[in-house]
């Protein structure tokens, strides 16, 4: 059986380190270029994702929270009840568990994902509800 889980390992900045050997006008005109690259993912992504979502309150994010805890409670519970009778999972036993994972991981990558967005202002905010 296979499965596809979602990263939710983040990489570090990967920031640009010229060679010693290159010319230093050719870095700083590339420095230039790759922080108008920077800029344009930026703005793309503030304008777009602030279009689509127009923002987030705290009562948004607490409602995914739950639902994200909701869903992890569920996993783990049928994981519990699986495990009561020494046997091995049947195939539907098994799927149902990778459903559950399934649900509750990407549900908690959505409440990164969005935390994110807000903390690099792709995303506006209301700390009131």
């Amino acid at each position: 059986m296979s499965t596809m889980r979602t990263s939710s390992l983040r990489r570090g900045p990967d920031h640009f380190e010229p060679d010693a050997s290159d010319d230093p006008q050719a870095q700083r005109r590339l420095r230039g270029f790759l922080e108008q690259i920077d800029y344009t993912a930026y703005a793309s992504n503030r304008e777009v994702i602030g279009t689509a979502l127009r923002h987030v309150d705290a009562a948004k994010m607490q409602k995914l929270a739950v639902a994200c805890a909701a869903a992890r409670a569920r996993w783990a519970a049928a994981a519990l009840k699986a495990s009561d009778e020494p046997h091995p999972l049947s195939p539907d036993e098994a799927h149902h568990l990778t459903h559950l994972r399934t649900v509750f991981e990407e549900l908690a990558e959505a409440y990164d994902g969005l935390r994110r967005m807000v903390e690099r202002g792709y995303l506006g905010y209301r700390p009131e509800g």
